[in-house]
């Protein structure tokens, strides 16, 4: 009984992290690491945080996240397009709030390497990101 616990607890880690994988299949130009993931005190959500860097004219297109995201800029300039607004382009220090759901892009449009630090806030077992119809 009880290796049959260890064993599916191991499997389960396993699954996530595959799919957390999966979810971030890299977009050319587009580097993810993932930092920390961990299941938060609010049932059903976990936290997750990113370190996404973007060469010179890399293109993350428009997607979503089954919960919030905040980006905070480390280095460079990035543009961000969510939903029909117009674009936001922050610089080394600024952050954003993207809503639950919200479709995004992000571009480099500075003239060297780009970085974000991405936190989320999103719904455990779904996938992290769901690319825009």
């Amino acid at each position: 009984m009880k290796s049959t616990r260890i064993t599916a607890a191991a499997l389960l880690l396993l699954g996530s992290g595959l799919m957390l994988q999966a979810a971030q299949a890299q977009t050319a130009g587009v580097h993810r690491a993932d930092l920390v993931q961990h299941d938060l005190s609010v049932p059903d959500r976990e936290g997750i945080q990113v370190r996404v860097d973007f060469d010179p004219g890399a293109f993350a297109p428009k997607h979503s996240h089954p919960g919030e995201e905040l980006a905070h800029v480390l280095q460079g300039t990035l543009e961000y397009q969510l939903g029909d607004n117009p674009p936001v382009t922050l610089t080394a220090g600024n952050s954003l709030f993207i809503p639950a759901g919200t479709a995004h892009s992000a571009r480099n449009v500075g003239s060297g390497k780009a970085s974000e630090l991405a936190t989320y806030i999103v719904k455990k077992g779904a996938p992290l990101v769901v690319p825009a119809k």
